[in-house]
């Protein structure tokens, strides 16, 4: 697949999702002279919100270490497309509201990134790009993306696996200072969700941090507030709203994750293998 004088720069790539694992993804990406799209739903439920380049589409513009993210303009995809690519001749990475990724098959590019992390395939297909990544569990490679990057925590995480799937999803998430599911907030009740704190707070065992549809919503553990959802979402019951970091720094509520950094060298590395020749220490053995 690789193409003689082929640069990052002239190398288009689109990721799905603008959350915060994307956000590290896109980050890297960009840092490595990629262009990049993100599309997004129309009003994304992201609880990291500092580190998301997703939050540009409820403030018109949002940084994450030193890189600029801009809601793309227009109401149909073609419009879209060439509002994020006037973005891109600005040097600011565009996100547009295309949930279904339309502006995909308008304009195909060089590499598709599903980084949604539904668990499961919603509808991306191999032959979409001339490099689909997967991003966790829910993605075969060779099946239905050429390559699926590990997102379990652990020994294995950021590994580009290119024959297989990533770990099923267990639905615990992975241990930060001896936590799990305790560390998670989730909504005690189906309604709207009014914070009464902010991210980058420290809070208590116990503390009263958010309410939803008028029930109180307490930390289970002490620590730093490292995500929480915007204010006036309606959320059905159960619904994560937040999280608490019990390393209790509040500056990691506004740099991008050892997870998200992980992930993404995983994608540009895969990007690297399949489109520019260049073969993991694995392969070059084998």
């Amino acid at each position: 697949m690789n193409a003689p004088g082929r640069s990052p720069g002239d190398t288009l790539v689109i990721v799905k999702g603008g959350g915060d694992l994307a956000t590290g993804i896109i980050h890297r990406l960009w840092r490595s002279g990629f262009p990049v799209i993100a599309t997004e739903a129309e009003n994304p439920t992201m609880v990291r919100r500092t580190v998301s380049f997703a939050e540009c589409l409820y403030t018109g513009r949002h940084e994450v270490e030193g890189v600029a993210a801009a809601r793309a303009g227009g109401n149909s995809p073609e419009e879209m497309l060439a509002s994020a690519k006037a973005l891109l001749g600005e040097g600011v990475l565009p996100v547009a509201v295309d949930p279904g990724a339309e502006i995909v098959a308008l304009d195909r590019p060089a590499a598709l990134v599903d980084a949604i992390m539904a668990k499961r395939n919603l509808g991306t297909r191999i032959e979409q790009a001339e490099v689909v990544v997967g991003i966790g569990p829910g993605f075969t490679a060779g099946v239905d993306a050429h390559a699926v990057i590990e997102t379990a925590r652990g020994h294995d995480i950021g590994r580009v696996i290119i024959a297989g799937g990533a770990e099923p999803n267990t639905g615990i998430p992975g241990p930060i200072g001896g936590y799990t599911t305790e560390r998670l907030l989730r909504s005690p009740a189906a309604g709207a969700f009014e914070p009464r704190a902010a991210i980058g707070d420290l809070v208590e065992a116990g503390e009263v941090v958010a309410t939803v549809g008028g029930v109180e919503l307490r930390a289970e553990i002490k620590g730093v507030l490292r995500g929480l959802l915007r204010e006036g979402i309606d959320v059905p019951e159960g619904f994560k709203v937040g999280d608490v970091d019990p390393r209790a720094e509040p500056s990691h509520c506004h740099t991008i994750s050892d997870k998200s950094r992980a992930i993404g060298g995983g994608v540009l590395e895969a990007i690297m293998m399949f489109l520019f020749g260049v073969k993991s220490t694995a392969e070059q053995t084998n």
